[in-house]
């Protein structure tokens, strides 16, 4: 019997797809799952829906035989949960096979235990690649966005697999290219995330604006949204979002004004943040958003809450719908500017600390289709990147200077009207914050550092005289001339 071109561990959604996709593209599949009886239901069902193709997957029911059904040097795709199953998975696979085999965790591992991952198995003589995967259950079945990383010497030998399966965007370009050393692959896939809860949220506040403050009903939002998804906001989450406000419940009344008002996560952008602090990177409207989604699971305290104050008073909508909604189209582009503008900053910063050559046009090519986050403005921060490799802020590239400049108003207008009108857009604001204080020229960081220096005697600098020399002020006049060392975390 021919032997299998790669192998596959775990038949939840996205194994199940993924193995459906590969075996649709001609590759011989061995699938293996933990809980075996999987196997031989996936064989005798789902795998059935590819008819004669159903032939290139192989069912193993232990990972001796997976290891025996593979060509060498051989090629293993994890897709359990991300934390202990992994682990214990790589030393079950350690035993069973050798030099030059290739371990893949298609997860969403946490990098950092990526990294340490692949040492681990590098130091056993086998290669190992993390690989973040997004576009969901359908995109793992149609082409998937793919983030591959880990040992170099393995991607040639996943390289033919990942860019078969994965999306292809308009010229025909795989939505999959090697990312980096170490973790840098998940790395890349933790930072998507971060930005995907960013844009979600950003969705919902425009979403609740106009929904709130000129009473716009489902159906008048949907054809908003609509108009929107055929414009410079042509992306996979305003299409969805469209779909959503048009889909009515059994008795004719729309679906979301049922759904309850709490947000799950699965902890990728908490990850982000995190990161973010670690690597002194200001990722303002991304936390936020992970912030309104723990708000939201509150919902029982803030159902207390809003018992406990007065309800906010009814402002009375007498303006402009139609230039409303331009408004809030504007913010939210430009919110949306902002976004990318930080997760990038932080992957710069990042490939500083772990020593990645990361390119940051082929990331944003790799998310152009099959992830979560697909639009047509990706194709704009490829272009930025491809007329400054050096670029160190979005924002500062021509055309998102001028595209922000142009909204900045609106975005403003929108900001003060959800004030005004009570309404919370933690994820508006932030990005409206930042915006002000990135293109700030003098901030009140001053008075904070002569704050810490009175209390603390950790220095401070001055404007007549040259950066990195540090000064020390016996404010009180009992505090003596000992300065702390000068050093930032």
């Amino acid at each position: 019997m021919k032997k299998a071109d790669i192998g596959l561990i775990g038949l939840a959604v996205m194994g199940e797809n993924l193995v459906m996709n590969m075996a649709g593209k001609g590759f011989h599949v061995a699938v293996h799952n933990r809980t075996t009886e999987k196997v031989r239901a996936f064989l005798e069902g789902r795998a059935t829906e590819l008819g004669p193709l159903a032939g290139n997957i192989s069912g193993a029911f232990s990972l001796r035989e997976l290891a025996d059904l593979l060509e060498k040097p051989r090629r293993v795709m994890l897709l359990v949960r991300a934390g202990e199953a992994v682990d214990a998975f790589i030393e079950q696979l350690l035993d069973v096979l050798e030099p030059g085999d290739v371990i893949i965790d298609g997860g969403n591992s946490e990098f950092t235990d990526t990294i340490r991952r692949a040492k681990h198995v590098e130091e056993r003589g086998l290669f190992y690649v993390g690989t973040g995967v997004s576009g969901g259950e359908e995109g793992a079945l149609k082409g998937p966005s793919m983030m591959p990383g880990g040992s170099p010497e393995a991607w040639p030998l996943v390289k033919p697999v990942f860019q078969a399966i994965c999306a292809k965007v308009e010229d025909g370009s795989p939505c999959c290219d090697w990312v980096g050393e170490g973790g840098a692959g998940h790395f890349v896939k933790m930072v998507h995330n971060g930005i995907e809860y960013g844009d979600m949220q950003l969705i919902c506040e425009a979403y609740q604006l106009m929904r709130d403050v000129p009473g716009m009903s489902a159906d008048e939002i949907q054809n908003v949204f609509a108009a929107w998804n055929e414009a410079e906001l042509d992306s996979y989450l305003i299409g969805i979002t469209r779909d959503i406000l048009g889909y009515k419940d059994a008795d004719g009344a729309p679906l979301l004004d049922k759904i309850l008002d709490t947000a799950g996560q699965k902890g990728t952008g908490k990850w982000t943040s995190i990161t973010a602090l670690h690597e002194g990177v200001p990722l303002t409207l991304i936390s936020e958003a992970v912030y309104a989604r723990c708000l939201s699971a509150m919902k029982e305290e803030r159902m207390v809450a809003g018992a406990a104050f007065p309800k906010r008073p009814a402002v009375a909508f007498d303006g402009d719908r139609a230039s409303f909604v331009e408004d809030v189209r504007r913010a939210l582009y430009a919110a949306k500017i902002v976004s990318y503008a930080q997760g990038f900053a932080l992957m710069r910063a990042a490939a500083a600390t772990y020593k990645w050559n990361l390119n940051y046009g082929g990331v944003a090519l790799m998310w152009r289709g099959g992830c979560i986050i697909r639009s047509a403005f990706l194709g704009r921060i490829r272009e930025a990147f491809d007329r400054n490799p050096g670029l160190t802020n979005l924002l500062l590239d021509p055309f998102f200077r001028e595209s922000v400049s142009e909204r900045a108003e609106g975005w403003r207008n929108v900001v003060a009207t959800a004030v005004k009108s009570g309404i919370p857009v933690p994820a508006l604001s932030a990005s409206l914050n930042y915006f002000h204080g990135y293109t700030s020229e003098r901030l009140p960081a001053n008075l904070l550092q002569a704050q810490r220096d009175y209390f603390g005697a950790h220095t401070y600098e001055r404007v007549d005289a040259p950066r990195g020399q540090f000064f020390h002020t016996n404010w009180t006049g009992e505090g003596g001339a000992t300065a702390s060392g000068a050093y930032a975390v």
